[in-house]
C-alpha cells in the first residue's frame, strides 16, 4: 500500500475511535448516561455522528496532514475541518430534531476531539521534521567539531564548475546587481568548492558533504529562517576551519526605514508599530512565542544588527566585513571554532550576565535588559572596531536599545542587582562587576586587587567629579578606592557612598 494512503487510513481509524470515546466521555460527564434507560437514543447517535464526522473530515481533506511538513497547515486544517463538521452537524440536529443529542454533548465532544487532533497532528509533524533525527543520519559530530573530516565521497556533480553565465543571471535575479558584484569580489563563483544557494531550510545544508566546500553563500535573508542558530551551526559543521560564510538579513533599522518610506506620514508609524509588535515582540514573549511560530512558521521576523552578528559569533564565526546593500545587511564571516550551542539565550527584560567576582569566581549579575539579544557575543567585535568613550565604555554602542539608553540614564537597569547584594555576591559600594573580556583590559596589578574583594552596586566611578573620561582614568580611580578600602573598609565605603550620591543628585552623573 502507498505510504501516503496508509497514513490517511491510520488517521481515519484513529479519528473514528477518538469520536466514539469522546462521545462516551462527554455523555457520561453530562448526566452519567445509562444506555439501558435511553431507549437506544445514544446508540442511534453513535450510528449517525461518527460516519458524518469521518465523511466530512475526508471531504475537507483533514487527513492529508500526514503529508504535511508545516505545523501551521496542520493547525488550520484541523480547525477548518472541525468548524465545517460543527456547522453541518448543527444543521442536521435542527432539521432532524434530534433533541436527545444535547448541545453540551455536541460542543463538548467537538472541543475534546479538536484538542486531541491538534496534539496528535503537531506531534506527528514534529517527529517527521525532527532536526535531531535528520542531524544524526550519517553525521559524525565529533569529527566535524574538531575539524578532522574523514574521507568524504563527493558526488561528481559537486566537482563540475557551474555555468558562470547562468549563475550570474540567477544571482542577479535573486539578490540584485550590487549584491552580485559585492559577493563576486569575495568569492570565485566559478569554483565548484564555493557553494551558492538561496534557501530558508537547513535541510539543503545538512545533506552537503562536510569539509568539501570552502565557502557557503546564502542569498536568502535569515529573517525567514525558523531556527537561525541551527542553520548557522549546520553551516559551521560543513565548513573546514578557516572556511567562509556569506549571508544577508534585514536589520531592525533597515526594516523601519523601508516601512516608513513605503507609507504616507502618520500611517507609516502606525504600520511600523503593528509590524514591530507582531514580528519583534511576539516572538520574544513566552506567552506568544509558540503561537507566533505556529502561525507564521517563524518567517519575516524583525532582527537587530546586534542579534545577527551575535548569533554568528555564538555559532563559531568571526565577522570579516559588513556591507549594507539596498535594504539588506550582507556579511562575510570566517569559521574560527565550533559553535557554543547556546540553548538558553535570554530575550526578556530581566536578564542575568556572567561576571567575575571575589577570588575570580563567576556569578550571575541580575539586570534589566538594555542591549539587544546576543550583545554579549559581540563585545570583542565592538572593542576592535569602536573607540572607548567616557568612563571606559564604548562610544555610540549600537548594541544598546532606545529603551536601554533611558533605563541607563536613570540607573533603573541596575535595580535588580540588589538581589546580588542580598545573596552576598556583591556589596553596596565597590568596583563594578566586569565581564571576562572587559576584565582582561585591566592592568595585572588592578586585576589582583579586584579579586580580593566583592564588586559593588555603586562604583567609585561616581564618587569622583568630574567623572573619569577614559579607561585609564577609571582604573586609576578604582585603584585609589581599593587602596583606601584595604585600610578602612567601612569608612571608605561610607565616604564614597555620600560622594556618589552628591554627584548623582547635584551634578547629574548618569550611566551611559
Amino acid at each position: 500500500m502507498n505510504p501516503v494512503n496508509r497514513t490517511r487510513i491510520i488517521f481515519a481509524v484513529y479519528d473514528l475511535c477518538l469520536v466514539v470515546v469522546c462521545i462516551l466521555l462527554i455523555a457520561f460527564i453530562h448526566d452519567g448516561v445509562n444506555f439501558n434507560n435511553r431507549d437506544g437514543s445514544y446508540l442511534f447517535a453513535f450510528i449517525i455522528f461518527p460516519p458524518v464526522w469521518i465523511l466530512l473530515s475526508l471531504i475537507t481533506r483533514k487527513f492529508r496532514i500526514g503529508e504535511r511538513s508545516n505545523q501551521r497547515e496542520v493547525f488550520f486544517s484541523v480547525l477548518f475541518s472541525n468548524f465545517v463538521i460543527l456547522s453541518v452537524t448543527t444543521i442536521l440536529l435542527v432539521l432532524l430534531q434530534l433533541s436527545f443529542f444535547s448541545r453540551f454533548i455536541l460542543f463538548g465532544t467537538l472541543a475534546v476531539i479538536t484538542f486531541f487532533e491538534l496534539i496528535t497532528g503537531l506531534i506527528y509533524v514534529s517527529i517527521k521534521r525532527s532536526v535531531f533525527i535528520q542531524d544524526w543520519i550519517g553525521l559524525d559530530i565529533p569529527e566535524i567539531m574538531n575539524g578532522n573530516h574523514a574521507a568524504v565521497t563527493v558526488p561528481e556533480s559537486f566537482s563540475v564548475p557551474p555555468d558562470s553565465g547562468i549563475l550570474r543571471e540567477s544571482m542577479t535575479e535573486e539578490a540584485g546587481e550590487k549584491a552580485f558584484k559585492w559577493i563576486s569580489k569575495h568569492v570565485d563563483i566559478n569554483d565548484p568548492k564555493n557553494l551558492i544557494v538561496s534557501t530558508d531550510s537547513r535541510f539543503n545544508i545538512i545533506n552537503l558533504p562536510p569539509g568539501f566546500f570552502v565557502t557557503v553563500v546564502n542569498l536568502h535573508r535569515i529573517n525567514n529562517l525558523q531556527r537561525i542558530n541551527k542553520f548557522f551551526e549546520t553551516v559551521n559543521t560543513k565548513l573546514p576551519a578557516g572556511g567562509f560564510f556569506i549571508g544577508c538579513g534585514e536589520t531592525y533599522w533597515l526594516r523601519k526605514k523601508r516601512i516608513l518610506a513605503r507609507f504616507p506620514p502618520v500611517i507609516n508609524y502606525m504600520v511600523y508599530t503593528v509590524d514591530f509588535m507582531l514580528h519583534r515582540v511576539f516572538p520574544k514573549l513566552s506567552l506568544t512565542n509558540k503561537l507566533y511560530f505556529l502561525i507564521t512558521g517563524g518567517k519575516n521576523r524583525v532582527i537587530s544588527r546586534t542579534e545577527i552578528l551575535g548569533r554568528l559569533y555564538s555559532c563559531g564565526f568571526e565577522i570579516l566585513e559588513e556591507k549594507t546593500i539596498g535594504n539588506l545587511l550582507y556579511w562575510k564571516t570566517c569559521k574560527v571554532r565550533a559553535p557554543f550551542f547556546d540553548t538558553d539565550p535570554t530575550y526578556g527584560i530581566f536578564i542575568h550576565l556572567r561576571r567575575i567576582g571575589r577570588q575570580g569566581k563567576e556569578f550571575n549579575v541580575y539586570k534589566l535588559r538594555t542591549m539587544h539579544a546576543y550583545a554579549e557575543y559581540v563585545q570583542c567585535y565592538v572593542y576592535d572596531n569602536y573607540q572607548l568613550g567616557e568612563g571606559g565604555k564604548f562610544r555610540n554602542d549600537f548594541r544598546v536599545t532606545t529603551m536601554g539608553r533611558l533605563l541607563r540614564k536613570f540607573w533603573l537597569d541596575e535595580i535588580p542587582m540588589l538581589l546580588n547584594v542580598l545573596k552576598g555576591d556583591m556589596k553596596f559600594v565597590g568596583v563594578r562587576p566586569l565581564s571576562r573580556h572587559y576584565f582582561s583590559l585591566y592592568s595585572e596589578e588592578l586585576q589582583q586587587k579586584r579579586l580580593k574583594y566583592k564588586p559593588g552596586l555603586i562604583p567609585p566611578f561616581y564618587a569622583q567629579y568630574p567623572t573619569p573620561m577614559t579607561l585609564e582614568d577609571v582604573q586609576k580611580n578604582e585603584m585609589e578606592y581599593l587602596t583606601a578600602y584595604e585600610k578602612h573598609h567601612f569608612t571608605t565605603d561610607l565616604k564614597y557612598f555620600f560622594r556618589a550620591m552628591h554627584n548623582i543628585l547635584w551634578h547629574r552623573a548618569r550611566s551611559k
